[in-house]
């Protein structure tokens, strides 16, 4: 946790966060859902798995699924970065706590973003080996965010922080309060 507060109190510069963004992008918009595919596909073969491939819906559904998750991630990201003075990345955290849109709907709409996308891909090709393996990098994520990152963020921001988690949702999204 020490760590996560030392990468905190530094500044970082325009130039560092549009680099940190760009590697982070690499991974979680390039390579994951890439390793996804080929790995799935493998797999599919491999154990002979019968593919969900409905002809034109799927390539449809998938779009629809994957480009609403990136545009939620996006929205996400540029709030932390105009707002929050920061980036998603915890090496170059937001300064402030984010609690406008999209954060209004649920505490982790990047992350939502993240399955929505990465479940548009699975669609897309119709691999029940992919839907797996997204389940099982769903778990990862959604678990290192609950125990690794709301302790931070609870360390960081503090009252502000917990009193932002008790009216806001997780992952599911609701309407926000009117106060």
């Amino acid at each position: 946790m020490k760590r996560y507060q030392d990468w905190a109190k530094r500044e970082h510069s325009s130039g560092q966060q549009v680099i940190t963004l760009a590697l982070a992008g690499l991974l979680i918009v390039g390579m994951i859902p890439f390793l996804v595919v080929v790995g799935s596909l493998a797999i599919d073969r491999w154990l002979q798995l019968p593919s969900f491939f409905v002809g034109a819906i799927n390539p449809i559904a998938g779009l629809i699924l994957a480009f609403s998750g990136l545009g939620l991630g996006l929205w996400s990201i540029h709030a932390q970065i105009t707002i929050g003075r920061g980036t998603p990345v915890p090496l170059v955290p937001t300064k402030k706590l984010v609690v406008q849109p999209p954060f209004t709907y649920c505490r982790n709409p990047m992350t939502l973003g993240t399955i929505l996308a990465y479940l548009g891909v699975c669609v897309w090709i119709g691999s029940i080996s992919a839907l797996g393996i997204v389940a099982i990098l769903t778990t990862l994520l959604l678990s290192y965010v609950k125990f690794i990152e709301e302790k931070e963020l609870a360390a960081r921001f503090g009252a502000e922080y917990l009193a932002y988690k008790r009216e806001t949702p997780f992952i599911l999204p609701r309407k926000p309060r009117v106060k």
